[in-house]
């Protein structure tokens, strides 16, 4: 399938992924993402609808209004970015450097997010991410260009 690019929304600001044994999320400049989400994360090839999570620094700022300050990553994104995506429609396409993403659903509400605060879960009921599967694998990188596609 052709997509055109409709708009550049945004860029990138941070990238993560989870190491097994390790509860925190670890920081990286470049990930490599395929079919089965993003490689060397422990949630690789888990649940394809579920591969790549994505945020928003409005989920942090959110928070934050509360005096709930949270390091990125706290949300157990993979990616972070300066454009809020929580409006997208299942199915809605974006790329983000040479990666294309298919939105598949919203993030539900987590408990383990009481484990920062208490008030986080009710907070970012509907403001934690989206989860989005591949399209087209290669490589996301720190900084890149966020554009939504028309098919």
């Amino acid at each position: 399938m052709s997509y055109s690019l409709i708009e550049k929304v945004g860029e990138v600001i941070e990238l993560f992924v989870s190491i097994k044994g390790d509860i925190n999320r670890t920081s990286r400049t470049i990930i490599a993402v395929d079919k089965d989400g993003v490689c060397d994360d422990k949630f690789y090839a888990k649940d394809p609808q579920r591969s790549i999570l994505i945020t928003t620094i409005k989920s942090y700022n959110l928070a934050k209004e509360q005096d709930i300050i949270m390091e990125y990553g706290s949300l157990g994104e993979n990616i972070v970015m300066d454009y809020n995506p929580y409006d997208l429609c299942a199915g809605t396409h974006i790329k983000i450097g040479e990666v294309t993403l298919e939105i598949s659903q919203h993030c539900t509400l987590c408990k383990s997010l009481s484990s920062v605060d208490s008030k986080l879960p009710k907070l970012l009921k509907d403001n934690r991410g989206i989860f989005a599967n591949v399209i087209h694998a290669g490589f996301i990188r720190q900084g890149d260009s966020i554009s939504l596609l028309t098919s």
